[in-house]
């Protein structure tokens, strides 16, 4: 069970709180870091460059001239990006809740946490692990790398001279690597040892490596038994979207559950789909429970749909929720033989 950006469900994503607090609910591992760079070639933990929608920046007037619109990976955005601030003026910002209307009640911790480094991630793991006794993992992600590499601040290189200097790198190291541009993996395949990751987004999507490549293969390729084989020369692991693992109808509700778990596992790579949220709208329309946005549905009922289909883990942003529904399953298991 890995806390999606810590315990995202409770806290304003990639904070000290949200880090801490899965920790505290019983998280195997927690996503500590979704990794983008600052101007001054510093690694920082927010979902995206674009820090309007998770940090108080649209409150600070000495930051109003820095508001501009990018393309990101082919989708004009408009912001405010980490790499036009410095590490130390992004240290002046502060955290708040990215989706309000699903979490009120995040949002009474809006603007208590400040930004972390990944250098900082990597000290808190080391004092968590000796605070509780145990071998803390975290599961950082490179963010847009062919995007970042084009403006001179490359990601690989940075993660891996961070990961060397703190002993992280090797084989066994706590620390899992992820990123949805394959050839982010293949790089930091080079750089260092850790166990690598590819995430893959809905079937008809194209990373957005192929895309400036020139590859014209889709997610849809990279899951043949072929596309497999491929990943696996590379890496040890994928994480697909929940909707490649059991496909949707029209009206969102599940269908059969698809091919992928076995024909991964035959290739020996493992699967650690993503995201499990029990509010609404982000359960199919059979698991909701009324409509209001921030109420939650039946989450124990699509936990147990997707435990059955033979994952090795998953991503939920109340990791409380998902090992209550792990104990239900191998409870269930174990009494049917």
């Amino acid at each position: 069970v890995i806390g999606h950006r810590g315990a995202s469900g409770y806290r304003p994503e990639h904070t000290f709180g949200s880090y801490d607090l899965a920790l505290d609910l019983g998280a195997h591992v927690v996503e500590a870091g979704d990794l983008v760079p600052t101007k001054d070639g510093h690694l920082v933990c927010r979902h995206e460059p674009e820090i309007g929608g998770t940090t108080d920046v649209a409150d600070h007037p000495e930051f109003a001239d820095r508001k501009t619109t990018k393309t990101l990976d082919g989708v004009p955005t408009t912001g405010w990006f980490t790499e036009d601030f410095t590490l130390s003026e992004l240290k002046t910002l502060r955290a708040i809740e990215r989706i309000p209307a699903n979490r009120p009640h995040n949002t009474l911790f809006n603007g208590r946490w400040e930004i972390p480094t990944f250098e900082e991630v990597l000290k808190w793991q080391d004092e968590q692990t000796r605070k509780r006794g145990r071998q803390v993992w975290i599961y950082p992600e490179t963010k847009h790398p062919t995007y970042f590499r084009g403006l001179g601040l490359g990601l690989e290189e940075r993660v891996a001279k961070l990961l060397r200097k703190y002993g992280k790198d090797k084989r066994d190291s706590p620390v899992i690597l992820q990123s949805f541009e394959p050839s982010s993996i293949q790089r930091l395949n080079k750089l260092v040892d850790n166990p690598l990751v590819v995430l893959l987004s809905n079937a008809n999507t194209r990373p957005w490596d192929f895309v400036e490549a020139g590859d014209p293969r889709t997610v849809a390729d990279l899951i043949t038994r072929k596309g497999l084989r491929e990943i696996a020369s590379y890496a040890q692991g994928i994480g697909p979207t929940f909707d490649l693992v059991i496909p949707k109808d029209a009206n969102g509700d599940f269908t059969t559950p698809s091919s992928l778990v076995r024909d991964a596992h035959a290739v020996g790579l493992i699967l650690h789909p993503y995201t499990v949220r029990p509010e609404n709208p982000f359960l199919p329309p059979k698991f909701r429970k009324g409509s209001a946005a921030d109420a939650y549905g039946d989450v124990f009922g699509v936990f147990q749909a997707y435990f059955a289909t033979g994952i090795d883990g998953l991503f939920t942003d109340n990791a409380d929720m998902g090992l209550l529904a792990r104990e239900d399953f191998l409870a269930r298991r174990t009494v049917n033989g």
